[in-house]
């Protein structure tokens, strides 16, 4: 099959607490899919709470920078390679992140909600004893309050991130039921020259839509939005490029004729 989309933006290796995978492994899969480039976007969330599993939410940003230079010149021939980050926000972290992104020179900077008021909904806990309509509708209200204290990322990750772990996942959600905040969050986004990003996590998590949904994504086309990068939020190496054919159908549909890679946090636009 030809492929269509031939980079893929969003994934994490051991460096993030989430993942076992080392670095070449996921490398050595996107090779053998004949993808034309990887961006890693490895996790930092500051001040993630203390979780159930024990995970650590930190980066030793350094020994990443140096382990991407060293494998990038190693696959130089076979695959082009962007260093990135994905920055859990939270309101009170602006100062630090504008200080990060400074002095490092990443080329990409996802900025994602995975923090509502202290709970990620990734754990039961966000959604015990309470409605998930509200639930979703806290976690959209704070990507608001974060996007309007700090923009210092280049698109905004998986919009609709919360709906991977409700209760009902997507069985009541639509961008209908949310769209007064959903086009709130999405206008802010375009005003402030930020893009989003099709992220196919949703289909491997069985949800039959990429996060944000498809409504979103065309919403975000129809208010003006034109940087939209693509990533499979890979932590296994079987998830690289995951579902990349459904996603370019969806940006097609969405009436986007090309998807965005950064480098240097600067969007190149690359025809579907």
């Amino acid at each position: 099959m030809d492929r269509k989309i031939l980079w893929d933006c969003h994934m994490h290796s051991s460096f993030s607490a989430d993942s076992d995978t080392p670095m070449e492994s996921m490398i050595q899969r996107a090779v053998e899919l004949g993808l034309k480039g990887i961006t890693f976007t490895e996790h930092l969330d500051p001040d993630y709470p203390a979780t159930p599993d024990g995970l650590d939410f930190s980066l030793d940003i350094p020994s990443y920078q140096k382990k991407l230079a060293e494998l990038s010149d190693t696959y130089k021939d076979k695959i082009q390679m962007r260093f990135g980050i994905e920055l859990g926000l939270q309101m009170h972290l602006g100062e630090y992140f504008d200080s990060l992104l400074a002095r490092v020179p990443f080329d990409f900077a996802i900025g994602s909600s995975h923090l509502v008021h202290g709970y990620d909904p990734y754990y039961p806990e966000f959604f015990e004893g309470r409605k998930e309509f509200l639930c979703y509708m806290e976690y959209f209200e704070s990507i608001l309050e974060n996007i309007s204290v700090y923009d210092g990322f280049d698109v905004y990750g998986h919009i609709d991130y919360v709906v991977r772990y409700g209760p009902n996942k997507n069985l009541e959600y639509s961008y209908g039921r949310y769209k007064d905040i959903l086009d709130e969050i999405l206008r802010k986004l375009i005003s402030k020259g930020k893009g989003i990003e099709l992220n196919t996590g949703g289909y491997h998590y069985g949800l039959g839509e990429p996060n944000p949904c498809t409504a979103v994504i065309k919403r975000y086309r129809e208010l003006g939005g034109e940087i939209i990068t693509i990533g499979a939020d890979a932590h296994t190496p079987d998830k690289v490029a995951y579902a990349f054919d459904k996603a370019a159908t969806v940006l097609e549909n969405c009436g986007f004729r090309y998807y965005t890679v950064f480098k240097d946090h600067k969007p190149e636009f690359i025809s579907l």
